[in-house]
């Protein structure tokens, strides 16, 4: 999809590797796991906690421009889900050619319904995605 995927933690390389040889799940990931043991990274995006010395569970969309798309931070039990992840992927490569355009919650790809957003639309989304 022209874009490039890579995971940040405060872990160290040789904690992600550990991971990656021990955990099924991460058998075939195919991105790069970056190391940031000194939490300088976490801390620019506003994901570290100091009190653990850990990072939250940050996804950020940077456009090609260095632009933020999207960001969302969860807490270190909640998992994230890639699905949910490329809607939102696909959805801001979408809104990038159609600005004056929005694509709400059940939006999956282009074709799909999406809103022109304006004060004749405050009260009247679910009729304009369902009339």
């Amino acid at each position: 999809m022209g874009c490039d995927v890579f995971t940040v933690s405060t872990d160290t390389e040789f904690v992600h590797l550990a991971w990656k040889r021990s955990e099924k799940e991460l058998a075939n990931v195919q991105f790069q796991m970056a190391a940031d043991p000194t939490g300088a990274v976490s801390k620019q995006y506003g994901v570290y906690d100091d009190g653990s010395g850990l990072a939250l569970r940050g996804t950020f969309i940077i456009s090609p421009a260095g632009v933020l798309m999207n960001s969302e931070v969860n807490f270190y039990n909640m998992g994230r889900n890639v699905d949910e992840l490329m809607r939102k992927f696909k959805a801001n490569l979408y809104l990038a050619k159609k600005p004056d355009e929005g694509c709400p919650s059940k939006w999956k790809d282009e074709g799909d319904k999406t809103l022109r957003p304006g004060p004749e639309m405050v009260g009247k989304v679910h009729e304009a995605l369902n009339g």
